[in-house]
């Protein structure tokens, strides 16, 4: 075998990318991916020394920003004491871990399962409530998204779905709650929260209610547009799962670990559900790491019971590691409370100020630095900047706007006809200003698409 040089610049990076990776989502010849040096805090740059304001969290996840030193730290501290052990073992970082999520968690969600990430985490926690009720079906909502694994990408709402979309996973879908594009031709808030607990009401009835194991939800639904659901709604959703002996699953993975502004988006609304699934923010990605965690019900359930399912990496010693050391830094550096600020008082007023003075800006919504700004082609019809599951020419509008923001030295997270932000909890107001202005110039280029 031959000594591969080590890439030093751009085409080297690329030329190996090229020639060995398998990018997911993607047409493998139609990509170019950027060569990445390096990143630092709420930046990262490339070769030709191109720093990006990463309003992207990358794939929000990033939540205590690039290269946090104490999580850096304790990875390799760990590292140099035990890199892997198995997880039949009782080991003190994986321990840690495991407490100081369960001491976040509402209610008695307080054991832990750990997986390799969200769709892992996913998987699981839909495999327990089918065990834990001996029923096979699963609710979830249209506007979702759950993960890529077998189960997760059945329950997944969003148009990535279609292509492994067997019918015969055992999921059926209903219409969640949102006001700005309402199914239920809601005129506020409360019609809306009303009628969508109707239809889920009606939707279990139809369906048999003896045959439902579980209801899935996002707590805020990410990828499929930040929609903060209604006062009332997901304590609905509660009271409806416990009248008819349904497991209520939170996933968590995208909204968990401050992005809301709270430890967990479900502290918004008071709610506990029976399972919330975690992943991205617990350790900002550093190491793969997503879990489950488990309501004292259902963890009896698998008392003297074994739980059928397990993985290698479960607990993985480098991954727990990061995550003590994440969610401790994000407690004594107050970064949750950073994030709640941020959003009220820069991302918030700020977003609505640019909705105001540009005529492609149909919404604005969100909590902590969880936003979506929904691009439109008319106010008055709310007709979309593109069409729902719009490729190639039919997303040229957005296309040219995810240009011009990134021109602009910003990276955006862009899905459908909106532009999502979403950038480390641990960003500056500074930061954060700079980071609208920059959307405020890119968005010239969406109003001329406008009425």
């Amino acid at each position: 075998m031959s000594t591969q040089p080590v890439p030093t610049d751009a085409a080297a990076v690329k030329a190996a990318d090229r020639a060995h990776v398998f990018h997911s989502w993607s047409a493998q010849g139609l990509i170019d991916p950027p060569a990445v040096a390096g990143a630092e805090g709420s930046y990262f740059w490339d070769f030709d020394g191109n720093r990006y304001l990463d309003f992207s969290s990358q794939l929000v996840n990033t939540n205590i920003g690039h290269q946090h030193p104490k999580v850096v730290a304790a990875i390799q501290e760990q590292a140099g004491r035990l890199c892997t052990i198995a997880p039949g073992f009782a080991v003190d970082v994986r321990s840690e871990a495991a407490r100081l999520i369960a001491g976040r968690t509402p209610g008695d969600l307080d054991k832990i399962f750990f997986t390799n990430g969200g769709a892992e985490a996913v998987e699981n926690a839909v495999r327990m409530a089918r065990l834990h009720t001996g029923r096979p079906k699963v609710l979830s909502a249209y506007r979702s998204y759950h993960g890529a694994t077998a189960a997760a990408i059945n329950l997944t709402g969003d148009p990535r779905r279609w292509p492994s979309d067997t019918a015969s996973a055992g999921v059926v879908r209903f219409w969640g709650p949102f006001r700005y594009r309402s199914p239920f031709h809601a005129e506020n808030e409360e019609q809306e929260c009303e009628r969508a607990l109707r239809h889920l009401e009606d939707t279990i009835a139809f369906e048999g209610p003896g045959t439902i194991a579980a209801i899935i939800l996002e707590t805020v639904p990410g990828t499929a547009g930040i929609m903060v659901p209604p006062p009332g709604y997901l304590p609905g959703v509660r009271a409806l799962c416990d009248r008819y002996g349904i497991v209520m699953i939170l996933d968590e993975v995208m909204a968990g670990f401050g992005r809301t502004g709270r430890w967990f988006a479900a502290d918004h609304f008071g709610v506990v559900p029976d399972l919330l699934t975690f992943a991205k923010g617990v350790n900002s990605g550093y190491v793969p790491l997503g879990g489950v965690a488990i309501s004292a019900g259902i963890a009896a359930t698998f008392e003297q019971r074994p739980y059928p399912g397990g993985l290698t990496y479960s607990g993985h010693p480098l991954a727990c590691a990061s995550a003590v050391a994440t969610i401790n830094a994000m407690a004594e550096e107050g970064i949750v409370e950073n994030a709640a600020r941020i959003g009220e008082d820069v991302l918030g007023p700020g977003l609505r100020e640019l909705a105001e003075r540009h005529p492609s800006v149909g919404d604005v919504r969100g909590l902590g630095v969880f936003w979506a700004v929904e691009l439109v082609r008319d106010r008055r019809t709310r007709e979309p900047l593109v069409p729902y599951a719009a490729a190639g020419e039919a997303n040229a509008p957005m296309a040219a706007v995810t240009a011009a923001i990134k021109a602009a030295g910003l990276w955006p997270f862009v899905n459908m006809n909106r532009v999502h932000v979403v950038p480390p909890c641990t960003i500056t107001d500074e930061e954060a200003k700079r980071g609208l202005a920059a959307l405020d110039e890119a968005l010239a280029v969406a109003d001329r698409y406008a009425a």
